[in-house]
């Protein structure tokens, strides 16, 4: 008996199953666990040898109770299979192999977590017995598991730690792990600092819920945080992990520095602009008491408003200064300044000299200066008929002419401020006799009776225009207009015949005249129509003559002689009559002379 149990022991230190006989020569091999999901179907494996054979054998099949007891739910021999009645497992067991092989499987339908426990196989012969044992694990794969965060805000005021979220898992088999994360690093309870508090639900269906509530002394550097939860759970053959989403915190701290700016506009600030300053202090929340104003040095008074935005409309030079924005704590009443600079940019009305009107010698060199005072930087150009003709602020011009004389325009400009511009100007008067400008033609053919006429006179002074003609009429009536180009004179004139006119100008400094030569049209007209009226009738009268004779008008009619002789056949006559003489002479066609009985 010694002997056999030795050999036993030294058998069990080489395999992994549990194996129990009284006999060395009967033994049961079993694995140590069977491991399934709940609803799974488990199948627990028992292997087992006789030095007898396996003839002859009973198998039966058992489970431990909750008070340890061995409870019967199989039982098979070489004549029968029988399944006990009345068991948890009546209706989910069956058994494969008839022992033959020296191998029987249990196998449980539709495990549930209270088949979790341990399982023996019972062999029999005629002379020995032995047994084995399987530990069956259930497991249950836990819902997603759920996180909620604080909607509130958390003041790190707060002397103790505060609630800062709430962790669950529901329906895990075993009973899960919850571990709380900050910024990827666990989080362990810390006196005063972290709390972790979890508790654990055992539901009726025999799976456990667990929630973790964690609790933490807030600092401000907590307000960009991330929180979140790993669940760690049984499975069959190891463990898995999940994790929930992330949440944040609001953390509520006070304000430590206070941050006030120029909204609008962007860039540099002109006079005109509407300034638009905001103010914010860095605390969470933002304080509910906070004010800019204008800050005058020695003088805390000032233009003020409370709220974060103050607005300047249509500023002046006399707006720049600081701008100060004070923040005052809702808790602790202490106050909290920033500061910013404003400049306002301006630009004067240009100024230039000599002013107005300068008089200027013809072929000298007259010059002009152009400036506006600003903050920034100038540049000048001077226009004249809208194009530039001079950049810089001195206008300087050489050998004065008409042509050189009228308006100057001076722009003044803010290369950094686009819409900053002023401008003024001067205008030149050129001293010198007057120039009539030549028109295009001055030889002038009129049909009309009347002959509107142009002169075009420069010079300076102002000359004095006379309109004359050739036949002396009275042109007083002369309309003058003063244009860019000079002294316009317009005239109207009468005109019979050919005449000639002139446009005289004179000043202080000397004389011009322009002479138009008119020629009319109307005269020769009226002749070359009574000449041609006079060949028409006579063609008309020839051709009624020759009808006549023909018998096609004046009722003739009938037969024609056409034996007459031919110098009297086919004769037009036409009546000619001089100033000098009534004498009517009829011309045949051949120019022969007609006597009056003939016609």
């Amino acid at each position: 008996m010694a002997v056999r149990t030795a050999s036993f022991l030294l058998f069990g230190l080489f395999v992994t199953f549990h194996t129990w006989g009284a006999w060395a020569d009967m033994e049961v091999n079993m694995e140590d666990r069977v491991e399934v999901y709940k609803g799974d179907t488990a199948q627990i494996t028992c292997m087992f040898t006789s030095s007898e054979g396996i003839g002859n054998t009973i198998i039966q099949w058992f489970y431990v109770t909750e008070t340890g007891e061995r409870q019967k739910i199989y039982y098979q021999d070489s004549m029968s299979q029988i399944v006990d009645r009345a068991t948890r497992f009546t209706d989910r067991i069956s058994v494969n192999g008839t022992g033959a092989t020296g191998e029987v499987v249990l196998t449980i339908r539709d495990v549930q977590l209270a088949d979790g426990r341990e399982f023996i196989c019972l062999i029999k012969n005629l002379t020995d017995d032995s047994k084995g044992s399987t530990q069956l694990k259930v497991f249950g794969t836990p819902d997603l598991p759920t996180i909620e965060g604080v909607q509130t805000g958390i003041s790190v005021n707060e002397v103790s730690p505060s609630k800062i979220g709430t962790c669950e898992v529901k329906n895990g088999f075993p009973r899960p792990n919850i571990t709380w994360y900050r910024n990827n690093t666990p989080l362990q309870s810390v006196p005063d600092e972290v709390e972790i508090v979890p508790s654990v639900t055992s539901e009726s269906s025999g799976l456990f819920s667990v929630k973790s509530e964690l609790n933490l002394k807030v600092v401000k550097e907590d307000k960009n945080d991330e929180f979140y939860c790993e669940v760690s759970y049984f499975v069959p053959g190891g463990t898995r992990m999940t994790e929930t989403h992330r949440i944040n915190i609001s953390v509520f701290y006070p304000p430590t520095a206070v941050n006030v700016w120029v909204e609008s506009p962007k860039g540099n600030i002109k006079e005109g602009d509407s300034i638009e300053l905001h103010c914010e202090d860095n605390g969470n929340p933002p304080s509910s008491i906070i004010s800019i104003k204008r800050f005058e040095e020695n003088n805390s008074d000032g233009q003020s408003l409370d709220g974060e935005v103050l607005v300047l409309n249509n500023v002046t030079r006399r707006d720049s200064g600081v701008y100060q924005c004070t923040s005052i704590d809702s808790d602790t009443f202490q106050s909290i300044s920033g500061n910013v600079s404003v400049f306002v940019h301006f630009l004067d009305a240009a100024v230039v000299i000599p002013q107005d009107t300068i008089v200027v010698a013809m072929g000298e060199e007259f010059k002009a200066t152009c400036n506006a005072l600003s903050s920034l930087k100038t540049q000048a150009e001077w226009l004249k008929d809208g194009e530039v003709v001079f950049k810089g602020h001195t206008l300087t011009v050489k050998d004065a002419t008409f042509d050189k004389a009228g308006m100057y325009e001076c722009v003044v400009t803010v290369p950094e401020i686009e819409e900053m511009k002023t401008s003024g100007s001067i205008f030149v008067n050129v001293k010198g006799p007057p120039e009539i400008l030549k028109p295009d033609n001055t030889e002038i053919e009129s049909y009309d009776t009347t002959v509107d006429l142009s002169c075009m006179v420069r010079g300076f002074p102002a000359p004095k225009i006379i309109w004359s003609t050739s036949d002396g009429q009275d042109l007083e009536m002369a309309s003058e207009m003063m244009t860019e180009d000079g002294l316009q004179s317009r005239v109207s004139i009468q005109v019979t015949s050919d005449i000639t006119a002139s446009c005289n100008a004179s000043n202080d400094h000397g004389t011009d005249a322009l002479t138009f030569n008119i020629k009319t049209q109307g005269s020769g007209v009226i002749i070359a129509v009574i000449i041609i009226c006079i060949l028409l009738l006579a063609i008309l009268g020839s051709v009624l003559y020759f009808l006549y004779k023909k018998g096609k008008i004046c009722g003739r009619s009938g037969k024609q002689d056409l034996t007459k002789d031919k110098s009297n056949k086919d004769n037009i006559v036409v009546e000619m009559k001089s100033d000098n003489t009534e004498e009517a002479v009829l011309l045949g066609v051949n120019g022969e002379k007609q006597s009056p009985n003939e016609q």
